[in-house]
């Protein structure tokens, strides 16, 4: 029982903060150039990709007033957004006869563009066909069209359309009509920002606009509650129309697929909201439709949310220690104590569903193994245990710290190799993998000097590509790459994590194979997009999404480590600001809480005198750490103060510290 009093104990001691929930607007500035939001929910194509056949004036379909005229049968036009879309396609018809007919085909990839298919969201199939296109039959209507409601695409950056018949068909004012993040007015309008020059990598705006890729890919992952993705459609066809939650919004782990409410995906997306938009609403809806599906005999949770996972079937133990850490998460963001004393029950229940799982060492037996797709996992395994000393740490009651060093003791004396300098999967084995050593470092299971070993340890599964994950063969994994980008940051191993970015998230950002705008569920160790080819996903590189708010983890480590900007109570009440400057000259940006706004900008000259600026809110609190920097600071030019860390008061504040 131990283990589920410091879990509570947190929760309690995090119960005295008041409750809240809003979004704010941040001041205009370059960074805006960056985003991949809009105002307006009317999105229309920039280009046209490409044409086969008799197609007469296809580039009139750039212009609202403009029109095009496929002549003939099989004539086709590509038209290209230039970046990820999602929702529903509507244009004007001029049939020339009752027989003329056309189809449409959508895909996020340019590799897959076809007049015969889309690219695979219901299901995957190895001749990448399963989807096929959305067919328009005879007879046509004469004037404005709008796709089924049902038959939505979550996801895509190219549309085809194809006549079917050889009578001409004149279209114009085609657009679609941005179905996620239904709840928000303006999608362009971020309560939170991050800005800095990349001197490092070709592309010196780098750095932010990946940031903005990972807000935007988060945004584009909240759909309304009755369009997930129906996984039993058979082939070919698609519906969109699956209710997926109590309550909507709700947050699913990508645009085009699964379309449905995975945990272990919120350990990454939950984060780049809140620094981001602040939207946390479809957070807490997708968090309180799993744990409402608690067993009530044994406390399990569902592996994902219904109906692409039954709640009788698979089980995990990592994915449910996901949710009960998206609860603190959501809570410490936001401070609302109305709704987690509405789950209070079930997630005790839950809570305790790991406990009893608990082996005399007090670590505990992972039984059920399914995962983010790892192999060869199970029993007292180092991930799993990593996943469960989180939601116990940082106890608050000082009864239970005893008992979370007792935690991290066991853990360290199972797991650890000072052969290999990293964990082991687990204690019979000699395999090091990416994700347990990762996670350990983020969760505060290491010392310095073990984190320290475990980053350059991580090195060795890294190509020109990003890290190669050895517990999933030939497969990079953008969810861990973001725990292993984390873990650099706090080794102190800046430049290390700059690479890490560059190689991983920048290949995904400009590589022709990707939407080049919001980032890819994974790939493989080549760089292609057979991502889980041979675990599950039957060799369909179509089918791997484009848009996956599991693989934005740069966008909160950018604005927590770079900007060095965190809270560490419920809604910012304390908070901490360490910032790693990673050899850049400048950098800013912020995030807003119930409280109101938290801001930092810091800029270094001549490598010697590093000058900040942070904004927070009055009667907060907060400390200052720089990291790799002895030498003291000055708050608004008073008394040089020294030692670490300096405690400053919530308001406006310069801070300059000599190196």
């Amino acid at each position: 029982m131990l283990a589920s009093y410091l879990a509570i104990s947190k929760l309690l001691v995090l119960f005295l903060a008041c409750c809240g929930l809003t979004s704010a607007s941040v001041l205009s500035g370059p960074w805006d150039a960056f985003s991949y939001a809009t105002d307006s929910r009317t999105v229309r194509p920039t280009s046209v990709f490409k044409t086969e056949g008799s197609v007469l004036n296809a580039i009139g379909l750039i212009s609202p007033a403009g029109e095009a005229t496929l002549q003939s049968n099989g004539s086709w036009v590509v038209l290209d957004f230039e970046k990820e879309v999602g929702g529903l396609i509507s244009m004007d018809i001029s049939p020339s006869s009752n027989a003329s007919a056309f189809s449409l085909s959508f895909t996020e990839s340019s590799m897959f563009i076809s007049p015969f298919t889309s690219d695979d969201s219901s299901a995957s199939s190895a001749n990448e066909s399963y989807d096929g296109v959305l067919r328009v039959p005879a007879p046509l209507p004469n004037g404005f069209w709008t796709q089924p409601a049902d038959r939505l695409r979550g996801g895509f950056r190219f549309l085809t359309i194809v006549s079917n018949d050889d009578a001409p068909i004149t279209i114009s004012n085609v657009s679609c009509f941005l179905s996620f993040s239904p709840h928000v007015q303006n999608l362009s309008d971020y309560s939170g920002y991050f800005s800095a020059k990349d001197p490092f990598f070709h592309d010196e705006d780098f750095l932010t606009k990946i940031w903005y890729a990972g807000a935007y890919t988060v945004q584009t992952n909240v759909i309304a509650v009755n369009e997930g993705r129906d996984p039993f459609v058979q082939s070919p066809g698609w519906e969109n129309n699956a209710t997926i939650g109590i309550e909507g919004p709700v947050i699913v782990d990508g645009a085009k697929r699964d379309r449905d409410i995975w945990p272990g995906d919120m350990g990454i997306a939950v984060p780049t909201q809140f620094v981001s938009t602040n939207d946390l609403l479809p957070s807490r809806n997708s968090l309180a439709y799993i744990i409402s599906l608690t067993d009530p005999t044994t406390g399990a949770l569902p592996f994902c949310g219904p109906p692409l996972c039954d709640i009788n079937g698979t089980k995990s133990d990592t994915y449910h220690a996901w949710t009960l850490i998206g609860v603190y998460n959501y809570y410490l963001y936001t401070g609302d104590i109305d709704w987690l004393q509405g789950i209070w029950t079930n997630y005790t229940k839950a809570l305790q569903f790991l406990e009893n799982k608990a082996q005399p060492s007090g670590l505990i037996n992972i039984t059920d193994t399914a995962d983010w797709a790892r192999s060869d996992r199970g029993g007292v395994d180092s991930e799993g245990n990593a996943l469960y000393y989180q939601k116990n740490i940082e106890a608050l009651a000082s009864a239970w710290s005893a008992n979370a060093t007792a935690l991290k003791t066991a853990f360290n004396k199972a797991f650890w190799s000072d052969e290999r300098g990293m964990y082991t999967d687990n204690a019979t084995t000699t395999f090091v993998p990416q994700d347990a050593n990762a996670l350990a470092v983020v969760f505060n299971l290491t010392t310095l000097e073990q984190a320290k070993s475990i980053s350059l340890g991580l090195t060795k599964n890294w190509n020109e590509f990003g890290a190669v994950a050895p517990e999933a063969p030939d497969t990079i994994a953008p969810f861990i790459g973001g725990f292993e980008l984390q873990a650099h940051f706090i080794s102190g191993n800046d430049a290390r994590a700059l690479d890490l970015l560059h190689r991983e998230w920048g290949y995904m950002l400009y590589t022709n194979l990707s939407v080049q705008s919001t980032l890819l569920e994974g790939y493989t160790a080549n760089g292609s997009l057979g991502y889980r080819s041979a675990i599950g996903y039957n060799y369909d590189s179509s089918y791997t999404s484009h848009a996956h708010g599991w693989s934005t983890g740069p966008t909160s480590a950018l604005t927590f480590y770079v900007l060095g900007l965190q809270v560490t109570s419920p809604r910012g009440a304390t908070w901490a600001l360490s910032p790693h400057f990673s050899g850049l000259n400048a950098a800013e940006g912020g995030f807003t809480t119930p409280l109101g706004w938290f801001g930092v900008s810091w800029e270094v000259k001549d490598n010697a005198i590093i000058s900040m600026v942070v904004s927070t809110p009055v009667g907060t609190q907060g400390t200052v750490t720089i990291p790799g920097i002895e030498t003291g600071l000055q708050v608004d030019g008073g008394t040089t103060q020294h030692g670490w860390p300096v405690s400053v008061s919530g308001g406006s504040h310069t801070i300059t510290v000599l190196n």
